[in-house]
């Protein structure tokens, strides 16, 4: 039986730290705002800078260029991108990047440009299993159908899609990139996905693609992780030094209430997010139900964190000048991604009854 460690070991600290550094220098409040006030997608300096870093390559193996660390790790720099609300695409790329590179046949220049970061991946996922369908003329494929909102398909080079009849990738280059749409998240660049008959490339079956739902929804939970995490922070912060009738809010009880129940939303959400990324580098069978449980839990959490920054902060958290609104925004698109709680409730319900039927323990 594969063992785990309920604490980051030492080099994973490590990895933390650096990235928290990294980001607090290059993803700060000052750049964020620049970057919301020059209209672009995303912050190609810190795209650079990221990949430098061999963050894409994070899950990869060495031997196709990667740094040969696991999806746990991963989980940890997507922490610190939800924490800093950096406006880079790095997960739908990350994702992109993981399932090419376990493609059943090899996909080694796409491989390589979305290591070094020359290259931009996106992924396409609907709860809607038929919402792009795919075709096969012998040796070829096609796609067509409409998928969205997508996260980084307006600067995506691929699209990795999961259609009716397995995972598929898009060249973006050959059939065009969409345009993007209006978001409330002036962070990330989101659109729609709309194929008819493009040429695709098959990458594999229902396998590959319970996997990326697993790994986009740790993703996403951990990016909901890092956000609230610093909404908390800042709400903490906040308590001790707004005054009023001559004393700290914090002070006062329904504050306490309010931000002590905000920390236990963030613990939960952070050892369910580290188990379920666990789960999925340790290839445990387990690894789907850690990652609905995962989703529910954080995007419900998430929900509860931010109405309660909003109530510690009281009148300036709904300003533009506040930076609690990005946490919000950003949250509130990563509840919806790769599932929202309905949906991953229904899924550990049928995988809970699946257990029951083949006689196995739900525990």
């Amino acid at each position: 039986m594969t063992s785990m460690d309920f604490e980051l070991s030492p080099d994973q600290v490590a990895l933390q730290e650096a990235a928290r550094a990294l980001l607090d220098d290059r993803s700060g409040h000052d750049q964020v705002r620049s970057h919301l006030a020059s209209g672009r997608p995303y912050d190609e300096e810190l795209w650079k800078a990221l990949s430098e870093q061999g963050w894409l390559g994070i899950a990869v193996p060495e031997a196709d260029g990667g740094v040969g660390l696991g999806w746990v790790e991963a989980a940890i720099l997507l922490e610190q991108v939800g924490r800093h609300t950096a406006p880079v695409p790095f997960l739908p790329s990350l994702l992109a990047l993981t399932a090419l590179s376990a493609a059943e046949r090899p996909l080694t220049e796409w491989v390589a440009g979305l290591v070094s970061g020359e290259r931009i991946g996106c992924v396409g996922w609907s709860k809607q299993a038929d919402a792009v369908t795919a075709e096969r003329s012998g040796d070829k494929w096609t796609v067509s159908g409409r998928i969205g909102p997508v996260e980084g398909a307006a600067v995506a080079d691929i699209a990795v899609v999961v259609t009716s009849a397995g995972v598929l990738a898009v060249d973006l280059r050959t059939v065009g990139r969409p345009a993007a749409e209006p978001a409330m998240d002036g962070t990330r660049v989101l659109s729609w996905l709309r194929f008819d008959g493009a040429p695709a490339s098959y990458v594999g079956g229902a396998d590959l693609a319970v996997d990326i739902l697993d790994r986009g929804a740790v993703g996403a939970s951990a990016e909901m992780l890092g956000g609230s995490d610093r909404v908390l922070e800042m709400a903490v912060q906040y308590a001790k030094d707004r005054v009023q009738f001559d004393q700290p809010i914090g002070s006062f009880q329904a504050i306490k209430h309010r931000c002590a129940d905000m920390v236990v939303d963030v613990e939960g959400m952070r050892s369910a997010t580290w188990y379920a990324a666990w789960a999925i580098a340790a290839g445990d069978p387990d690894a789907s139900a850690a990652a609905s449980t995962t989703k529910v839990w954080t995007s419900d959490a998430a929900k509860r964190v931010m109405a309660s920054g909003l109530q510690v902060h009281g009148g300036i958290g709904f300003t533009w000048e506040h930076d609690l609104h990005l946490y919000m925004k950003r949250s509130q698109f990563d509840r919806l991604n790769f599932g929202d709680a309905t949906y991953h409730r229904e899924r550990l319900a049928g995988l809970l009854r699946s257990r029951l039927l083949s006689g196995s323990s739900v525990f």
